[in-house]
């Protein structure tokens, strides 16, 4: 071999910059306004959500003298979470898990029935850019009013619309901050205070932050959100399947494309001509710049949009609406075979994640409605495990903490058993009229006794159960137990 020869090494394919460059290309998309079914059931959609989300946390609800009186409420200084009649504490996270799994499964089947439906109508992401996009379109006009606009030279009444259109983005990116905020304070308390510049620094710090997100997001970024940032478009492909509804162009309708007069011209031939006119409605109105009729795309947020569009493009040709519709692939392959399209939207993969949410929304449910307003922990102290008293009787010590959930201070009587001729010894609590202990735990508040078990008779090597059992006044007991150790 020719050891001159030498081999030209293969060129590095660098995706990085495949990434860059076709971010570079994209162009700014300048969305149109369109009415139809899709577009106010949206319009429905933003209203309800932003509603929720600025006027929930003025909502009232009484819980009692020694409780906050707001409806939904995160209290981290009391270490507490409160959703109207719920009130959750931080060793019960497991609700918590399970809410985020139900949240996971029901995102699931939405994509196993509509594809990304949830991008389309409930993603905060898509809500807020809908009503800064509304606001532009007050103030700038249109699609091809802003188009216009941005391409001609700055002028005096131009330059106040953008002051004035950002001034509304910045305004409502500073409510919905301020708005977060108010889950974790007292509303009207809170307000006053900020409105006053007596609030804690977290509060201003967190309401500049939310303030400055949401405006790049929802003002600036938009669609760069849901083509770059999002993960869910790449999740959402490897879960969907043949059968879920998603916005689709019927090709097998509209090819081939054709002008009005072209495809009149072809039609008196008797020649096929397709109802998609190639205005490029669907286009002027998609929020991410996608083109339907090529096929699937990552961008498509499923928001039905173009439908609306196409639907009234068709009315004024005098055709049938519905040439852009929630439909499936399997049924595009069966129009071109002349075949009847079918819809399966109950199928063993939507019946599979209904059941999940059935049954851990039922397990949760049962667990909320039967858990225990107080509770009873044990440790046994671990030197020394035992102590022989000058008498011979044979002594353990324990920490006892108790747990009151309650509103109300709560007192609890303290029993031994399973330990043969025991007596118990409690410090930290105090005795009644009868002589008893009894140990009175406040309201939301946990208290911890330390508890001596003696008994005289000889016990079994090693160890025996014992059982520390607490009794509220009204009789709900709660039981803890341990081990008690002799020689």
């Amino acid at each position: 071999m020719n050891a001159s020869l030498k081999i030209a090494p293969a060129p590095v394919h660098d995706e990085a910059e495949d990434f860059a460059s076709l971010y570079e290309a994209a162009q700014k998309v300048y969305p149109q306004r369109v009415s139809g079914f899709f577009r106010r059931l949206k319009w429905i959609i933003l209203v309800l959500a932003l509603g929720v989300y600025y006027l929930l946390p003025f909502v009232r609800w009484h819980r009692g003298a020694n409780e906050p009186s707001q409806a939904v409420l995160v209290d981290f200084g009391h270490r507490r979470f409160y959703f109207f009649f719920i009130e959750l504490w931080p060793q019960e996270v497991y609700f918590f898990t399970g809410l985020l799994i139900l949240a996971a499964l029901t995102l699931f089947l939405m994509n196993a029935v509509a594809g990304r439906v949830w991008c389309g109508y409930l993603c905060p992401q898509t809500v807020w850019t809908d009503l800064f996009l509304a606001v532009e379109r007050w103030i700038e006009g249109d699609r091809r009013e802003r188009m216009r606009k941005d391409s001609s030279p700055m002028t005096l009444r131009r330059a106040g619309e953008k002051a004035a259109k950002h001034a509304i983005w910045l305004l409502i990116a500073w409510w919905t901050g301020g708005a977060w905020v108010l889950y974790f304070a007292d509303a009207p308390t809170l307000v006053a205070q900020l409105a006053a510049f007596q609030a804690p620094f977290v509060a201003y710090a967190a309401i500049g932050v939310l303030t400055a997100t949401t405006y790049a997001l929802a003002g600036h970024l938009r669609e760069q959100v849901c083509l770059y940032m999002c993960p869910w478009p790449r999740i959402q492909a490897a879960l969907t399947d043949e059968n879920a509804l998603n916005v689709t162009y019927r090709v097998d309708r509209g090819e081939p494309r054709n002008s009005m007069k072209k495809a009149a011209l072809l039609r008196q031939a008797s020649e096929k001509s397709g109802d998609c006119i190639d205005c490029l409605q669907c286009v002027a109105v998609c929020p991410t710049g996608v083109d339907i009729r090529d096929g699937a795309n990552l961008g498509c947020i499923q928001c039905g949009l173009c439908i609306d569009a196409c639907d009234a493009v068709m009315k004024k040709i005098g055709r049938a609406p519905r040439l852009i519709a929630y439909d499936t692939d399997i049924n595009i392959k069966r129009r071109q075979a002349g075949l009847a399209p079918i819809y399966r939207l109950i199928r063993p993969r939507t019946v599979l994640y209904a059941a999940l949410i059935a049954l851990i929304g039922a397990v949760m449910l049962y667990a909320l409605l039967g858990r225990d307003y107080f509770g009873i922990a044990v440790i046994h102290d671990r030197n020394p495990l035992y102590v022989r008293t000058a008498s011979g009787a044979i002594r353990n010590a324990y920490a006892v903490r108790l747990t009151n959930k309650k509103s109300e201070t709560e007192r609890f009587r303290l029993a031994v058993s399973g330990v043969p001729g025991a007596s118990m010894e409690i410090f930290g609590g105090e005795r009644d009229s009868s002589g008893a202990d009894v140990i009175e735990v406040g309201p939301d508040k946990t208290q911890e006794v330390r508890v001596l078990v003696s008994t005289a008779i000889a016990q079994p090597s090693g160890s025996i159960p014992v059982s520390f059992v607490a009794r509220t006044e009204d009789g709900v007991a709660e039981v803890a137990a341990d081990h008690f150790w002799s020689p």
